[in-house]
């Protein structure tokens, strides 16, 4: 069976002369770092447009990254989202901190209670802080596509154009100072014996040729290198106008997340409100006490206004808003200020006027909270729910 031979696209020439141009540029460049060489100088001009070129690039990878992590802190889902963006799928739909903090906020609210103080504030803030958290979300895919992308834009396009023009250039400069040094060789064999059968005349006028040819390759690169440095006015020009629009997103953000608060500030205030008023109500109703407060047993249920530590093994510890049952002590001599409290199988003393609400309880002892006595002692304090307050003395 025939198998025909694959044609080889191979010039022997054309690489051995590639492989000596390469050459002659690293012997080039290695006498310019020895000092043995002279060195084409460009402009002064064209020095600070490419000195303008080199510090944009530097500060505008900077602000790229910094902003980058602004919006994104978590560098896992900086790295996360550079890969799908290099494998061009879409980023997937993450919750923000904000987010996470509203939903436990509320499913604790939830479980406390929606009907208790902490129950529904929770809740309630749980609500802003998602609403906070989809702002955020709304920022930075605003703040990405009018600022970050634009930057990376012209990191990634612009920038590479000019490096790799420049480059280029810097090859041509090689090429151009390794003709002037044969041409410089050329000019000194002039007068001798020629060597390998070629003459110092043919020598000279084959290294002039070539300094022509270099040198109108350098003009026109530097040219084109020039052209495009000049462009970074524009970039910059379009820079200011993205950092305009970053500024006027960041605005907006600020300003949708002062309103939420300022919302969630009349919200918190209203049902302190609202708490501060029921337990009024309850402590103006005492005569007639709502049957869901009384036991089978005629004892009745008490809210503890406020976190209170047991002195000792014989007293009861409450949390804020905790219900008990209380009964009155049988023999209170000497114990005018306690109760019996009731907790699962907890019976303990309870403090009544430090820890229990006073509207909850109506008689005791010798005295009433209602009208703001206690025992045989004035006090012109009852308690609601969120704490002191005068109640019908």
């Amino acid at each position: 069976m025939y198998f025909p031979k694959p044609e080889m696209d191979f010039n022997m020439k054309k690489f051995v002369r590639d492989a000596g141009t390469a050459l002659s540029r690293v012997v080039q460049l290695t006498e310019e770092k020895l000092g043995t060489s002279e060195k084409t100088e460009l402009d002064a001009h064209f020095e600070n447009l490419a000195e303008r070129s080199d510090t944009t690039k530097i500060w505008t990878e900077k602000i790229l990254r910094d902003t980058e992590a602004v919006l994104t802190p978590n560098p896992g889902n900086r790295v996360e989202d550079f890969l799908y963006e290099k494998i061009e799928k879409k980023r997937p739909n993450r919750l923000s901190n904000l987010e996470y903090l509203g939903l436990d906020m509320i499913e604790a609210g939830n479980e406390f209670g929606p009907g208790t103080a902490y129950g529904s504030a929770l809740i309630k803030v749980g609500q802003c802080e998602q609403r906070l958290g989809q702002t955020e979300r709304d920022f930075i895919g605003s703040a990405s596509h009018c600022y970050v992308q634009p930057l990376r834009k012209f990191l990634e396009g612009e920038m590479k154009t000019i490096l790799k023009e420049r480059g280029l250039l810097e090859i041509r400069r090689l090429d151009l100072d390794a003709c002037k040094n044969r041409l410089r060789k050329a000019r000194s064999m002039q007068g001798q014996q020629s060597k390998d059968g070629v003459s110092p005349e043919v020598l000279l006028e084959q290294a002039e040729k070539e300094l022509r040819v270099a040198q109108s390759e350098f003009d026109r690169q530097a040219e084109i290198t020039k052209l495009l440095l000049e462009g970074i006015s524009s970039s910059h020009a379009n820079h200011l106008h993205c950092l305009h629009e970053f500024v006027e997103t960041q605005v907006g953000y600020y300003a949708q997340c002062h309103s939420a608060m300022q919302d969630l500030q009349r919200d918190m205030a209203s049902l302190s409100v609202v708490m501060s008023g029921a337990a009024a109500y309850q402590t103006l109703g005492l005569q007639s006490p709502d049957s869901a407060d009384v036991t089978k047993n005629g004892h009745r249920r008490a809210r503890a206004l406020y976190d209170y530590d047991a002195k000792d093994a014989t007293e009861l510890s409450l949390m804020a808003d905790e219900v008990i049952i209380v009964h009155e002590i049988a023999d209170s001599e000497g114990a005018e200020d306690y109760l019996i409290g009731e907790r699962g199988n907890q019976i303990l003393l309870v403090l009544a006027l430090i820890a229990v609400a006073a509207a909850q309880y109506p008689y005791y002892g010798t005295g009433y909270y209602g009208s703001g006595y206690y025992g045989a002692y004035p006090s012109p304090y009852a308690y609601s729910s969120l704490g002191y307050g005068y109640y019908g003395r």
